[in-house]
């Protein structure tokens, strides 16, 4: 008996279809309540500090979670682990605005509701990722395709959703985006449970041992819990390029996490702009980060990736933290996102594609889980930090710093050897080995040779 899957033997974009569908559904809602639940403990409280507690609360499970359930996706496979947790994370994303309407949802049950949603949300975005791969084998697209599709499809939906969130903020109050991102859940539990044809999302390690080759023999007995954990983390451990990365994209999302979550919603309200245009900037910035990634999907493979890498890094980064620190007028801010969100949708491809070539397919969920938790292990602390600045030193001041670490962390990191790996293995799938693709699978030797050798990305979400 082996762990891997059966080639697939007739083309589909079925599967890749339905994966990309439940995603959308999954990040629009996420990015409606992005908007509604800061809006609603701001409306409420008043206070900057709690803003910021509310998304450490859903931050803090998500990472610890999620870095700690590779092995189980990889055990019971993505798509149970999707639909199950994206069915959790409606139930109490749904009791957010009926327990508020009974007057029976005090700040620590607020928090409590927030942080089912973190744990359940994690797992969930990690499986529907590790499906990307086999969606891909299934359509027989390219990796760099099939992951510019999938940046896209996020881009599109964090363009809907804000511009959604923040009209229906304005207009019905932040509960009302609260129930929405109830039903996105439901519906994306639905799509990954019932559209998927069969078979797709199946363990990675179904009932015997898999080695660090990748291979079960019959007879073997079942890999423990810990001990597939440390396969995930020997092997990440042996790749400089993805250590690098995490620790670069570790910083940003930091910072960016305070600068949603805290720093704009203040922002808004100094400004006299409204929740409106918290979703207008959003939007603004997805809708030309679509027009990247789509660009991105098509071109991507022929690419100098690390050019463009930084390049996309210089345009989302720090001009952002500058415009609104100086108080410029709503057009050169939405021009700045603009070109900001053009430049961030080169980016989540080419990560994807790197993190998918480097590791084994019948490592991803392990590795896959480790790399995002690392790399987004700074987000439960953004808010905080965000917050904590406004109330010490005020907005403008804050956003002044964070934009310069922000520039600084994107252009020294640059600087490091590692990055002339992102094209060494281009074009080859780190599982097509397991699908019949006739790509050679690395192992965790050939990882450490290449490591020897001096060497998606952990595929933290920019």
């Amino acid at each position: 008996m082996t762990g891997t899957a059966a080639a697939p033997t007739v083309r589909s974009f079925r599967p890749l279809a339905g994966v990309l569908t439940a995603t959308a559904v999954s990040v629009t809602g996420t990015r409606v309540s992005a908007i509604a639940l800061p809006w609603f403990v701001l409306a409420t409280t008043g206070s900057a500090t709690m803003t910021g507690l509310v998304a450490f609360a859903e931050m803090a499970p998500y990472v610890l979670v999620k870095a700690l359930t590779g092995p189980v996706v990889d055990r019971l496979g993505p798509r149970v682990v999707s639909w199950t947790t994206d069915a959790v994370s409606a139930v109490a994303a749904g009791l957010v605005p009926l327990l508020h309407a009974q007057g029976l949802l005090p700040f620590w049950v607020l928090l409590v509701m927030v942080a089912v949603i973190g744990a359940m949300r994690g797992p969930g975005d990690l499986a529907k990722s590790v499906m990307v791969p086999e969606a891909a084998d299934h359509a027989r697209v390219p990796m760099e395709r099939a992951t510019g599709l999938s940046g896209v499809t996020e881009r599109l939906a964090s363009t809907i959703g804000p511009a959604a969130g923040g009209g229906l903020v304005a207009l019905m109050g932040p509960l009302a985006g609260l129930a929405v991102n109830a039903g996105t859940f439901a519906l994306g539990s639905l799509i990954i449970a019932l559209a998927l044809p069969r078979g797709m999302g199946r363990p990675a390690v179904p009932a015997a041992a898999a080695t660090t080759t990748g291979r079960a023999e019959d007879g073997d007995q079942p890999v423990g819990y810990w001990r597939m954990f440390r396969e995930g983390f020997a092997f990440l451990r042996s790749e400089p390029l993805l250590l690098t990365v995490i620790v670069m994209v570790g910083i940003t999302n930091l910072i960016d996490a305070g600068f949603i979550t805290v720093l704009v919603p203040v922002w808004a309200r100094e400004s006299g702009n409204g929740p409106a245009a918290i979703g207008l900037t959003a939007g603004v910035m997805g809708a030309t980060a679509v027009v990247g990634s789509l660009i991105a999907a098509a071109v991507a493979s022929w690419l100098p990736r690390r050019t463009v890498f930084f390049a996309g890094f210089l345009l989302c980064g720090a001009p952002r933290f500058l415009v609104l620190a100086l108080g410029a007028p709503m057009w050169v801010v939405l021009t700045v996102f603009a070109i900001g969100g053009f430049g961030s949708g080169f980016l989540n491809p080419i990560l994807g594609a790197v993190l998918f070539e480097r590791v084994p397919r019948h490592l991803l969920g392990r590795v896959h889980a480790l790399g995002d938790s690392l790399a987004w292990a700074g987000i439960p602390l953004g808010g905080l930090a965000a917050g904590g600045a406004v109330a010490l030193v005020g907005l403008a001041p804050s956003l002044l710093a964070a934009g310069a670490v922000y520039f600084a962390t994107t252009t020294l990191a640059g600087f490091r050897p590692e990055w002339r790996e992102m094209d060494r293995l281009r074009g080859h799938a780190g599982g097509a080995g397991d699908v019949g693709g006739g790509a050679v699978e690395p192992d965790v030797a050939d990882a450490a040779e290449a490591a020897e050798a001096k060497p998606e990305q952990a595929p933290a979400r920019v």
